[in-house]
């Protein structure tokens, strides 16, 4: 892992500024037409903390990946998470009217163009990754964020969640991490692990990484939305507990759902040994995760 060790760190909070400048500039320069399906693509995209842009980017860096190739690839996993809100938003599925403090785009604009921009932004992140810049592991990088996307992993993740809202018992413990595993994990791994498929590399740590991380990330939400303040998290809180949902929080109580997010975030952390000072901002990464409020 010689292009780790080669690597520079920077502070989290840094690095996470510096992806979002990044990735909205390309955004604004893939994505700037003037029509309102424009429009609402960018704003499905803007605002959010670009997490997922963020661990694609750091990845790309820890394996010397081509600045161009790292971004194409940041953008790309913008896009679906920002189709996947904006479809979750939908009154056919969480109805919610406020996301990052902003109104939903079916709220800005209307249903039908939620589900086109939506549309849009899916297809538009597999253009992303066809360029040929991103180069000879390209397929790779598109078969897997189809898989992790589609129907065994973010798409059955919310399936499972749907069916759990009216199932006649609650969802047991291994059941909401298979849940939760392909609604946030999938794609979180994917976005971890994208920088060392593009540069052949072994993916073993980062994926080790990835899936103690996307399983803190989900834990951190369900405490968020028993604790958190609506106004900082940007969206209605206590909906799970006010629908009767099985949550990470209702089957472990709160205390012990903290104890392990933070005993997750210390496996993420472990995982990037091997890349050693390189990765400090990835450990940052993870505490930041279970330390959010929004």
């Amino acid at each position: 892992m010689a292009a780790a060790a080669d690597a520079q760190s920077r502070p989290f909070a840094q690095a996470l500024k510096e992806a979002q400048s990044r990735i909205t500039a390309h955004m604004e320069a893939r994505l700037g037409g003037n029509d309102p399906l424009h429009a609402a693509m960018r704003y499905a995209i803007t605002g959010g903390k670009m997490l997922r842009g963020f661990l694609v980017l750091e990845s790309a860096r820890l394996h010397g990946v081509d600045d161009d190739a790292a971004l194409e690839a940041a953008l790309a996993i913008e896009c679906i998470h920002a189709y996947s809100l904006v479809h979750d938003d939908l009154p056919c599925m969480d109805d919610d009217d406020l996301r990052r403090g902003q109104p939903t785009v079916h709220k800005k604009w209307d249903e039908a163009m939620a589900v086109l921009a939506g549309d849009s932004l899916q297809t538009f992140a597999f253009e992303l990754l066809a360029d040929p810049k991103i180069g000879p592991h390209a397929l790779v990088l598109i078969r897997g964020l189809a898989q992790s996307s589609g129907k065994d992993g973010m798409v059955s993740g919310q399936m499972l969640d749907i069916a759990a809202e009216t199932a006649t018992t609650p969802l047991d413990l291994d059941q909401i991490t298979r849940l939760q595993n392909r609604k946030t994990g999938c794609l979180i791994s994917w976005s971890a692990t994208a920088g060392a498929v593009m540069a052949g590399a072994d993916e073993a740590p980062l994926r080790r990484y990835a899936d103690a991380l996307g399983l803190a990330f989900q834990i951190a939400d369900d405490i968020l939305d028993v604790e958190g303040d609506a106004a900082k998290v940007g969206k209605a809180v206590r909906k799970d507990a006010d629908a009767g949902k099985a949550t990470f929080v209702s089957l472990l109580g709160l205390d012990a759902a903290k104890d392990r997010a933070r005993t997750l975030m210390e496996q993420a952390c472990d995982a990037l040994s091997p890349y050693g000072s390189a990765a400090e901002a990835l450990k940052e990464a993870a505490r930041f995760v279970i330390s959010r409020d929004s």
